[in-house]
């Protein structure tokens, strides 16, 4: 049974040094507005020695930590809204960059997303993990939720990026695994197994991440397609015609633009018409080929699947072609979702998922869906919202069936996953216990018991007792 981090509890910290603050409402909100947390106070460690020490307490004293990794998580693993009040850890105070080479660099985990690939330019490198969020996600939550992005088509998961790592367990222990080999066979790999559990079995302090070489040559274009089933064949064709170097392949519905325009935005649209479907190709060529001349020939090559094409022709345009595929989520904040969906499917069941999914809600009451995402990995951000001029609070009583609805087509039907990129959180413990496989669920009931025996490490996100 938790307790809560009592003053007595905060002030045994403070005497050991650490620094204690009041829990602002930054660290007691998440973007979509629908959970607030609660905690007693927050612990901002500046060191490795400093996280060990506070989780050795709250251990002994029973006390649930939540810990903080930026905050821009959409499943609620950052906030706790109920039970005894826990301590918010906070690792933004540890953010030193501790060595790098040309093939890594070793980064504490409080870095954003933005630093690390800060310093990996600085050397001419590259670390291609990107997200809407990269200027406030820290480096320790991207990994501790096994951040996914634009460019997992080309580079994997944040999973496939990380080579070694430092972890304090639930009793303080310090697990010093911050190899930055590439073959290491040397029994479990905790390193995976610490990835992706969102601070549930332990406090990510510091990560030996890969990185790469740019392309030599970059360009970017929106290609206009007829429909979904259009943009898988172009996948297909591109990745044919440029093996490896397809980097990004992202779908955009005409409902996704025209919610942009709907709350004000001011994006440079490349299209006169805003077309039903459109893709947003990234293309990372070697040495003395054209990018001009590459979108071109694949434009000429998919006559039958492509109505138009734009071509980014300067950095400037670079940015405006991105900044209108990473400012789609604001804008679907801004209308207010029903029910949000971040799901994947086999990248060959997308349109027949799309179909489906959009005649299956169309039967259940007037909502729009705005449909986007990673084509390239099958992953789609599925989201329903309100008919025009009303407000999703009209919707409550559907959100809940709609949700069901959507996730059973996407397990039951399709066999793809109910989380792609964004993990489980607390929102999503529910439906995780609803549609995974029993033996999964003992399997990870078994993990948090023996590396979290008292359950203070994040409590009710991912897996409950």
């Amino acid at each position: 049974m938790l307790t809560p981090a009592d003053a007595a509890f905060l002030d045994g910290l403070r005497a050991a040094g650490i620094e204690i603050g009041a829990p602002e409402p930054r660290y007691l909100e998440e973007p979509r507005g629908r959970w607030p947390g609660q905690a007693a106070a927050v612990a901002k460690p500046h060191s490795t020695e400093q996280v060990s020490e506070i989780l050795r307490r709250a251990h002994g004293a029973r006390v649930g930590v939540v810990p903080y990794g930026g905050g821009t998580g959409l499943v609620g693993g950052q906030v706790m809204g109920e039970g005894p009040l826990p301590l918010v850890l906070s690792l933004e105070r540890m953010t030193a960059l501790r060595a790098r080479d040309a093939q890594s660099l070793v980064i504490e985990a409080g870095a954003t997303l933005q630093a690390v690939q800060d310093a990996a330019a600085e050397i001419g490198r590259r670390f291609p993990l990107t997200i809407a969020a990269q200027g406030t996600a820290q480096i320790g939550g991207c990994l501790a939720t096994n951040a996914g992005g634009v460019h997992v088509l080309r580079y994997g998961n944040a999973r496939a990026l990380c080579l070694g790592l430092e972890v304090v367990l639930a009793d303080g222990t310090v697990w010093n695994g911050l190899t930055r080999l590439r073959k290491d066979n040397t029994g479990y790999d905790l390193r995976d197994l610490m990835i992706g559990a969102e601070g549930s079995l332990g406090v990510i302090t510091a990560a030996a991440l890969r990185l790469y070489e740019p392309p030599a040559v970059e360009g970017l274009a929106f290609f206009a397609v007829p429909s979904p089933a259009a943009a898988v064949a172009l996948l297909g064709l591109a990745q044919a015609r440029f093996a490896g170097c397809v980097s990004a392949f992202e779908l955009i519905s005409r409902q996704g633009l025209a919610f942009q325009r709907e709350v004000g935005m001011e994006l440079h649209f490349p299209f006169a018409e805003d077309p039903d479907w459109m893709v947003l190709i990234e293309l990372g060529l070697p040495a003395g080929m054209d990018v001009e001349e590459s979108f071109a020939g694949l434009f000429e090559a998919a006559e039958d699947l492509v109505l138009d094409a734009v071509i980014a022709q300067s950095g400037a345009q670079v940015a405006q072609f991105w900044e209108l595929r990473e400012s789609l989520p604001l804008a679907n904040r801004r209308i207010g979702a029903i029910s949000s969906h971040d799901i994947s499917v086999p990248v060959a069941s997308i349109p027949e998922f799309i179909a489906e999914g959009d005649a299956m809600l169309a039967a259940m009451g007037d909502m729009r869906i705005n449909c986007f995402g990673h084509v390239g990995d099958g992953n789609l951000h599925y989201n329903v919202f309100p008919a025009r001029g009303r407000k999703r609070d009209a919707y409550d009583a559907l959100r809940k069936p709609v949700m069901e609805a959507v996730h059973d087509l996407v397990v039951h039907r399709f066999n793809g996953s109910i989380s792609a990129e964004h993990g489980i959180g607390r929102f999503k413990v529910e439906e995780l216990e609803r549609y995974a496989d029993p033996a999964k669920l003992a399997m990870m009931r078994g993990i948090k018991a023996a590396l979290d025996p008292q359950g203070i490490l994040n409590p009710g996100a991912v897996v409950r007792g």
